[in-house]
């Protein structure tokens, strides 16, 4: 130790060591060395958040047997963290904020419960992460340790300080709750597997991913559930950790297809996966589930309706993402562009509940109706219109004119009454024609010649083939 504490003033820094070497702050680059090193801590628990700038909280509850106990896991994370060259403290206790006073104001140690006040009455009350002026004002009072406001009057350090104060007091010594945001979401199921020799062969990841796929199958079953979503957690031997998202179109339990959805990810990522010296814990979570329905088997009892296709989703998404197929799924509404909805493929997959009003059965999609449809209408220019219910004779569209030699209509659609249309939309009518060339195309007038005073606005809304 040299004398340097946080907060220290270059000049003063370097008179007490003048072969200080002077580095500009990164805070982009320290921020993302904090959430490596979150990523790595959750090798001991998934339940890992970031505190401020330089801390971490980590919910151990039910995980510290795994490693000896807590004091044991407490050495374990100090001596690994320190081994990559940062200075690191820590300490665990029942609450959080008791933890955070400890580690920055005192030893390295863990905190019984019944040893709580005894751990926090002499350290400073800067250690209750109270505002600096709050701090401030105590000192002057002779309040600087947090001992002396336990055992102060609290109605009177309410009235003066407010109520931020008795609650960060409460917090430290466990009788006020403190919930921790984990950083990343839960997983619904995790299996894992510590491993004695690291591996490096994609074969072998993806035979531990399959093992632990089986791990995986027998809670899945009991909660009647197959998984949608899956995260394959890869923790290098020198810390580094790589994230392998899966997704499936349909709720899986089989091990065999949710290897499979992680051997197209290797194919697709295999250049950013560096194995390093290996891996030395491999964890599969399960991030989204949803029910597990079973159907009818045939003779040989296997369920094969749907499997193809479904199986083809899943490969193409998982090689190259989710968002590269997509389809239509169909709506109720007479308004072209509400009548259908694109969806990813995965998600038109999945079974769903439809209510009457969302039933697509209104048969849009007749012969009537041009398949190549503009998400938005192209306005259009048109002569010699026939008035007041007429197709026009000719109209420029994409500064071409066509001459119109056949047209069949109109075919009037309004929005529907439930819905509150947009600046009272007029309603709108439809033609279909055909130009001199024997192109096709899908017109509409917005409103009608005579209303309002002004001519109504003609549009393209789609292509015939």
């Amino acid at each position: 130790m040299i004398g340097l504490k946080p907060g220290q003033g270059v000049a003063e820094a370097k008179a007490i060591c003048p072969a200080l070497d002077i580095v500009e702050e990164d805070l982009a680059a320290d921020r993302k060395l904090l959430e490596a090193i979150a990523d790595w801590c959750d090798r001991y628990t998934p339940l890992v958040a970031i505190d401020g700038k330089d801390g971490l909280f980590l919910d151990i509850t039910g995980c510290a047997h795994l490693f000896g106990g807590e004091e044991a896991l407490l050495e374990d994370i100090l001596i690994r963290i320190s081994g990559l060259g940062l200075d690191v403290r820590g300490a665990i206790s029942s609450a959080p904020g008791l933890s955070w006073a400890v580690a920055r104001f005192d030893d390295s140690r863990v905190v019984p419960p019944q040893a709580m006040e005894e751990a926090l009455a002499p350290l400073p009350v800067a250690s209750l992460r109270l505002g600096e002026e709050t701090v401030a004002a105590l000192q002057k009072l002779g309040l600087k340790q947090v001992g002396d406001l336990l055992a102060a009057p609290r109605a009177p350090l309410a009235r003066r300080f407010g109520a931020q104060l008795l609650l960060r007091l409460d917090q430290a010594i466990g009788l006020a709750e403190e919930a921790i945001s984990p950083r990343r979401p839960v997983a619904q199921l995790s299996a894992e597997r510590r491993l004695a020799e690291p591996v490096q062969a994609e074969a072998d990841l993806l035979r531990l991913a399959h093992a632990l796929a089986e791990t995986l199958k027998p809670g899945l079953e009991a909660r009647g559930v197959g998984g949608r979503s899956f995260e394959l957690l890869l923790f290098r031997v020198d810390g580094a950790v790589f994230r392998v998202a899966a997704g499936a179109s349909q709720p899986l339990r089989e091990p065999g297809r949710i290897a499979g959805l992680f051997t197209e990810r290797f194919t697709a990522i295999h250049d950013d996966l560096d194995v390093g010296y290996g891996f030395e814990i491999v964890r599969l979570n399960v991030l989204q589930h949803a029910p597990f329905e079973t159907a009818q088997g045939d003779f040989i009892g296997e369920d094969r309706q749907g499997t193809s296709l479904a199986a083809f989703v899943d490969r193409v998404a998982a090689r190259l993402g989710p968002d590269c197929l997509q389809g239509f799924e169909l709506r109720q509404s007479h308004v072209p562009e509400r009548a259908v909805q694109p969806l990813h493929a995965m998600e038109i997959l999945v079974p769903r509940r439809r209510t009457g009003g969302q039933d697509a059965g209104h048969g849009f999609f007749r012969g009537e109706r041009p398949l190549r449809l503009f998400r938005v209408p192209e306005p259009i220019e048109t002569f010699a219109a026939e008035v007041p219910d007429g197709p026009p004779r000719q109209f420029r569209w994409r500064r071409m004119m066509h001459r119109v030699q056949r047209a069949e209509g109109p075919e009037r659609l309004a929005a529907e009454w439930w819905i509150e249309a947009e600046d009272d939309a007029p309603a709108r009518d439809y033609f279909r024609v055909e130009d001199e060339d024997g192109h096709r195309y899908w017109l509409f007038r917005k409103g009608l010649y005579g209303r309002g005073g002004t001519a109504p606005d003609w549009f393209m809304h789609g292509i015939f083939p």
